[in-house]
């Protein structure tokens, strides 16, 4: 299996956990809370400040390990408040909501191995119908008993070799993996308005049902196609526009060739063998995350059309004889390959299907990378905090303050190391000093650090726990 190290581990104290309540907490929730705080760091936006705000939570979680695990013979888990809470899926995105202080809404969706791009697409409808200002949307999985495995083993379901052979000829079923992911959605046009980096667009989404099938968990063609076909019309866009696939792709022997030939019934049409569509799956990386597989591959597709670069797609060594491929404009990307050319934004879609018979499916498009810089005003100077690329530049003369906090000394520390391993990159001093001042949360132990190039930053990166920390009285 593809497992998190340290899962054990958790900083309960950072969020007011007592350690009591921080013993019985599931590992699921405490991963959505961290991973929470990390996705809305890394859009820029300080997670304190969305306290009162009208700020959604969609989180996709199904397996309940710990609750087996903290379980003694005839346990009654109601009879103690923290492990009821702290081993309820229901509780577990509410958790985040209560953390942050949001008061959007807070569900939890469990629709198996589609369950977090099932929560993305509600978080993406609560927001068109105003329900929402900003959503997190995303899952989780861990895995902390053998029995599941075990169960899933006996039943033909997971590759003998801990490999996931999608789309090959050996592909003999999924590996289990760990992970969280979590997105921050906004509509479009409050992103623009306010600045915000934005990686893609989601153009649209659907989810639909298998119904009345062949088994309640044999995927269904007709069902895939039809998700596919509704997203597609949602996000206003032809099927032949869509350049890349990031397939649920289990690598088993059955839903492989269902679903490269219903992708290839829709996203075939009005395109030739010399632009196939290129498809992959990163259950071939990570393992099948199942509660979370769907935002891992959302996440993977946002990183493909913002690089322009798409993954090789592993354990690709001849094609599946059950499909077609010779009549099916569809390529796997078995080598790393450059986004295809087009006079157009890049596109990719998602899938997801869970074994419950729920299909998700969602179609994106790029952003431009190249954004406005942004104007500052400071001393009747209008400046740009993009601005390092161009010394003659007022903005490039002018000192900066880079603050730092954090809730201990020695965390204040390991934030200081971070900042020192990235700032030697091409990375954007200007732009870094103000997401740090304007998009963080700031705690009791602070430093700031007051800088003009690159050298002097590092300089003071390297003493600041000894010579600039200032704690605040709490």
């Amino acid at each position: 299996g593809a497992y998190v190290e340290g899962i054990d581990r958790f900083d309960a104290g950072f969020f007011r956990i007592a350690p009591v309540e921080a013993e019985l907490l599931d590992p699921q929730q405490r991963m959505l809370l961290e991973t929470s705080w990390a996705a809305l760091e890394d859009a820029g936006i300080a997670p304190d400040g969305l306290r009162g705000s009208r700020t959604a939570v969609y989180g996709g979680i199904s397996t309940g390990d710990y609750e087996t695990l903290v379980a003694g013979p005839g346990d009654d888990p109601s009879t103690n408040i923290y492990r009821s809470t702290g081993t309820s899926a229901s509780t577990a995105v509410g958790r985040v909501a209560f953390a942050l202080g949001l008061e959007g809404p807070a569900v939890t969706v469990d629709t198996a191995c589609s369950s977090s791009l099932v929560a993305l697409h509600q978080a993406a409808w609560a927001l068109r119908q105003g329900e929402a200002d900003l959503a997190l949307a995303g899952g989780v999985n861990a895995i902390l008993t053998s029995g599941a495995t075990r169960t899933f083993s006996d039943a033909g379901m997971l590759a003998m070799d801990g490999r996931c052979k999608t789309f090959d000829a050996a592909a003999d079923g999924y590996v289990r993996g760990e992970g969280c992911g979590i997105v921050v959605l906004k509509r479009l046009a409050d992103a623009e308005a306010a600045g915000d980096r934005i990686c893609a667009i989601l153009l649209g989404s659907a989810v639909n049902q298998d119904g009345a099938s062949a088994g309640l968990t044999v995927p269904n063609g007709p069902a895939q196609e039809r998700v596919i076909e509704e997203a597609l019309a949602r996000a206003g866009v032809e099927a032949s526009s869509v350049d890349y696939l990031e397939a649920h792709g289990t690598g088993t022997e059955l839903g492989d060739p269902v679903e490269v030939e219903a992708a290839a019934a829709v996203y075939g049409r009005g395109r030739g063998p010399e632009r196939p569509l290129l498809i992959g799956s990163v259950k071939t990386n990570l393992g099948h995350l199942e509660a979370a597989a769907g935002v891992a591959g959302l996440i993977k597709a946002v990183l493909a059309i913002r690089s322009g670069e798409i993954p090789r797609h592993l354990h690709f060594e001849r094609r599946n004889p059950r499909v077609d491929w010779e009549q099916l404009p569809v390529r796997v990307t078995s080598e790393g390959a450059a986004w295809p050319e087009a006079e157009r934004p890049r596109r990719a879609a998602v899938s997801a299907f869970g074994y419950s018979g729920t299909n998700a499916h969602v179609v994106l498009e790029g952003y431009p990378v190249e954004q406005e810089p942004r104007r500052i005003e400071i001393a009747g100077l209008a400046i740009s905090a993009l601005d390092d690329a161009h010394p003659q530049t007022a903005a490039h003369r002018l000192h900066r303050v880079l603050p730092l906090s954090a809730k201990s000394e020695g965390a204040l520390r390991q934030l200081a190391n971070r900042y020192r391993a990235v700032v030697s990159g091409d990375i954007s001093l200007a732009d870094m000093a103000w997401t740090a001042g304007t998009g963080r949360s700031h705690f009791r132990y602070r430093s700031g650090l007051v800088f003009s190039d690159r050298s002097s930053l590092e300089e003071q990166l390297e003493v600041v726990p000894d010579s600039a920390l200032v704690a605040l009285r709490a």
